[in-house]
């Protein structure tokens, strides 16, 4: 193996000198950027627009039930045609009309609102009218039924059931929101880097098959080192395309908020703001940061790093197996369902059954399958999972890694130096048994 830091060092080079590499490291923070400061801008926009919304209400049983609020302004007309009210409407261009029919008794009211516009009104404007009509209807109706509604009210006990484990450790609801997001994150970023860069590897592979310069190397180097060259030097590039986009990601969303104005406040201002405005968010703040710290960090961490070398370096000897098998990109449509099709299964697995049931038969079995066991691991690892499980998992992957290296190797051997021929699965299984 002691051509191989020279292979990882040559692909590594070949990969960050590469026009389109460095254009693409340096430009892409700044379209993400600017994308993402564009939303912030229009959102910011739209919380900033103030909508007027008119009331005609012929019953009287709304009354008082509209506030004005930061965005949203409420016009009661009173003495006013249905048609009249229309107008009025338009005129004053108001997001619409919320129309209240006469009717004489509080049951037949919900037949008789209806709200008149020029475009549909947004689903969130809807349903805030119709929740401060039902408040208001309700507590009508309950007066008229001679029910004390402040009694009702004052009556209400609000249930927090706290949890605790056998052993005395604390935690809430909220616990299992904070696990879940950085159990997501961590199995997320997995998949896309794999995606992302296993592709680059596999296109690595066909552009020096077709360009013939591997019959050169190949000559003096062994296909196994040549395979794990291309796979580790990479890496590596896609490593260090990731780092620099964090840090110049960085520092443009600093540059973006102080020099445009653009409202980019960081999770704990916003945190901040919520906690001082409401008592019932301060505890849900304290909440929040006790599930952060009840977090099991360092062995995310470790195995954060563990479990994406060992399913990355999984996955992309697959892609540079395919890279070997077929002359062109188009060829290799008919091989990459098999490997997408575990990645994605890992993901819908981490996120519909491990946050239901993180200890559960399902999520502990796809836990340890090797193609899903790095997703599916890093997102149960939050919610406490014994160690030993934990190394099992991970010496079933760096075993199934190097088996797979073996006999990607053998179709590598092969098909590194075959061309204009379009393989099947049924001769890629010969070459292996070659």
């Amino acid at each position: 193996m002691n051509h191989l830091p020279l292979i990882i060092k040559r692909e590594y080079l070949a990969k960050v000198k590469n026009k389109s590499f460095i254009v693409m490291t340096v430009l892409s923070p700044f379209i993400m950027i600017a994308l993402i400061s564009f939303v912030a801008y229009l959102s910011q926009l739209n919380n900033d627009k103030v909508r007027v919304i008119t009331v005609l209400d012929e019953s009287g049983f709304a009354k008082g039930v509209f506030e004005n609020t930061d965005n949203i302004t409420y016009t009661v007309l009173e003495n006013m045609s249905l048609n009249d009210a229309k107008t009025v409407t338009k005129e004053m261009g108001s997001v619409g009309l919320l129309h209240i029919g006469r009717v004489e008794n509080v049951n037949d009211i919900s037949n008789h609102i209806k709200f008149y516009s020029e475009e549909s009104p947004s689903i969130g404007l809807i349903s805030d009218l119709e929740s401060k009509l039902e408040n208001k209807l309700t507590n009508t109706k309950l007066l008229e039924n001679g029910v004390d509604v402040a009694m009702i009210n004052a009556s209400k006990i609000r249930v927090d059931i706290a949890q605790e484990s056998f052993a005395g450790e604390k935690s809430s609801k909220i616990d299992s929101v904070v696990k879940l997001i950085f159990g997501g994150a961590a199995g997320y970023l997995l998949f896309m880097f794999i995606i992302i860069y296993g592709n680059m590897i596999m296109r690595s592979v066909i552009e020096e098959k077709t360009s013939r310069i591997i019959e050169v190397i190949i000559s003096s180097v062994k296909p196994v080192q040549l395979m794990l060259g291309k796979i580790i030097g990479t890496s590596l590039a896609g490593i260090t395309q990731f780092v620099i986009w964090i840090v110049i990601g960085g520092v443009l969303l600093a540059l973006v908020s102080v020099i445009f104005g653009v409202n980019l406040p960081t999770p704990n201002q916003q945190l901040m703001q919520q906690a001082m405005a409401n008592p019932e968010s301060n505890m849900h703040l304290q909440e929040a940061f006790m599930a952060f710290y009840n977090l099991p960090l360092l062995n995310l961490v470790i195995a954060f790093i563990f479990f994406f070398i060992g399913g990355y370096l999984l996955y992309s000897s697959f892609y540079a197996a395919i890279g070997a098998a077929v002359d062109n990109e188009t060829d290799t449509q008919q091989f990459m369902l098999p490997i997408i099709m575990p990645l994605i299964l890992a993901v819908y697995i981490g996120i519909f059954t491990v946050i239901e049931d993180p200890h559960g038969t399902v999520s502990t079995v796809f836990s340890f399958i090797p193609l899903t066991s790095p997703v599916v691991m890093l997102m149960r690892i939050p919610f406490g999972v014994p160690l030993w499980q934990q190394l099992l998992s991970l010496l079933i992957l760096v075993g199934t890694f190097m088996f797979t290296v073996w006999f990607a190797a053998k179709i590598y051997r092969v098909g590194i130096l075959m061309y204009g021929k379009k393989p099947s699965y049924k001769e890629i299984i010969k070459w292996i048994k070659y």
